[in-house]
């Protein structure tokens, strides 16, 4: 199944899984995870009940942010002896606020081929629901939970004229979007909650409209925070010497 036949080495497949819809996994995803010989998954109970809708078994391997630097030599050494490897997280891209980077760089640089492949996140739908520019936007992750390290954050990006994505929890976006206010002021934002689940929602306006919806509402689920970026200020050419 590797990308070379003659290659004694597995393959490392990176496959996004649903972030919330299972009817988003795509047919090559579907193809891969049952085909190769081991996924290595962030939560065998979450990745098994994907697995068991799709009808699929396979031999499961725990690869998470508190066991990845022992893991990655296991998934190495498979890798090496010829064995397709997935890496799959509980939902979205593996290595988008998720861990993948060690054994990434790991079948990198020992030449292990890499397949990437593309599928299911949150970020996109966020940006293209949001009514901001698309043409140009910044994603950081997730921000700082201290009030003082976002401030700080916000203030770093405040000159970009790209359209700034953020992850935040449903416990700290109140406090993200007044921090934000502050800082950006009445700039246009859009809170995406629950993308692709049953509750969807996109609540768009300038960010102190937002400040005072949240005020009266309590957020639940995952929640992606989209900030309009900076605005050019367009001069105007004066004559300095007018005519009669």
């Amino acid at each position: 199944m590797g990308i070379d036949s003659n290659s004694t080495t597995g393959t490392l497949f990176l496959v996004p899984t649903p972030i919330g819809n299972m009817d988003d996994i795509t047919v090559r995803a579907r193809k891969t995870l049952e085909q190769v010989a081991v996924i290595a998954c962030e939560d065998s109970r979450v990745t098994g009940k994907l697995l068991a809708r799709l009808g699929i078994q396979s031999r499961l391997i725990s690869y998470h942010n508190y066991n990845e630097e022992q893991k990655s030599i296991t998934l190495l050494a498979l890798l090496k002896a010829g064995k397709d490897v997935a890496l799959v997280t509980d939902a979205g891209a593996p290595g988008v606020s998720d861990p993948a980077y060690r054994i990434v760089a790991a079948v990198i640089a020992a030449g292990i081929a890499l397949v990437p492949l593309p599928g299911p996140t949150a970020i996109i739908p966020a940006l293209t629901g949001s009514g901001l520019p698309m043409d140009r936007f910044f994603f950081e992750g997730f921000l700082p939970r201290t009030k003082s390290g976002r401030k700080k954050r916000f203030t770093e990006l405040k000159e970009l004229s790209h359209t700034l994505v953020f992850f935040e929890s449903p416990q700290r976006i109140d406090s993200a979007v007044t921090d934000a206010l502050g800082v950006f002021g009445a700039r246009q934002a859009c809170i995406a909650r629950e993308i692709s689940k049953l509750h969807e929602e996109f609540l768009r306006g300038s960010l102190d409209e937002l400040v005072a919806i949240l005020q009266s509402r309590k957020l639940k689920g995952e929640i992606v925070f989209v900030i309009g970026g900076k605005q050019k200020v367009k001069r105007v050419k004066v004559n300095k010497y007018p005519q009669d």
